[in-house]
């Protein structure tokens, strides 16, 4: 837009874990996926990553929808090949690219990832940068747990957590 206000698309697509709310721009590149109750959170971090941003309701691109569907069905390996786009910190993308490394099925702590990332002493930084995640599910922050294996908070609630965890080792069994 002329403006330089942000123009990105809008849809809503249901899943096993209720509705998910996509973003992504003109070259289809995902920019946010969350829950439809936690909307205001998405629009928040979209904020806070892109400034003013228009969003305009639109059908997903086919090539989303499948990866998405894929998922749910059982292909893991399906969300790995959706193009995403994030305007995060330099240290918070390099968390994000790490987070997409982690393999479906499995978990990691906060601070493993921060070891991963050349950060060791980060943990709490990789937390929070975790947790500004604008992309649930395809940057999958669910895969992190805390240091003494329990589930952490998450974005969409606990029970998402849970349940997208127990999906990729049933589907990856």
């Amino acid at each position: 837009m002329s403006d330089g206000t942000q123009r990105f698309e809008i849809d809503r697509i249901p899943s096993p874990v209720g509705t998910i709310t996509v973003v992504w721009d003109e070259d289809d590149a995902l920019r946010a996926l969350d829950f439809e109750d936690y909307e205001a959170r998405m629009q928040r971090l979209l904020r806070r990553h892109y400034g003013d941003c228009t969003l305009v309701p639109s059908r997903a691109p086919a090539t989303l929808r499948a990866a998405l569907t894929a998922f749910f069905e059982g292909d893991l390996e399906a969300i790995t090949r959706v193009a995403v786009r994030t305007n995060g910190t330099e240290f918070q993308r390099r968390v994000w690219a790490a987070l997409r490394g982690i393999p479906a099925g499995r978990t990691t702590t906060y601070g493993e990832l921060a070891t991963r990332i050349g950060a060791p002493t980060a943990s709490r930084a990789v937390g929070l940068a975790n947790g500004s995640n604008p992309i649930a599910i395809v940057v999958p922050c669910h895969r992190v747990i805390g240091a003494d294996g329990k589930l952490t908070g998450y974005g969409g609630g606990l029970e998402r957590k849970r349940w997208l965890l127990d999906h990729e080792r049933r589907a990856g069994a």
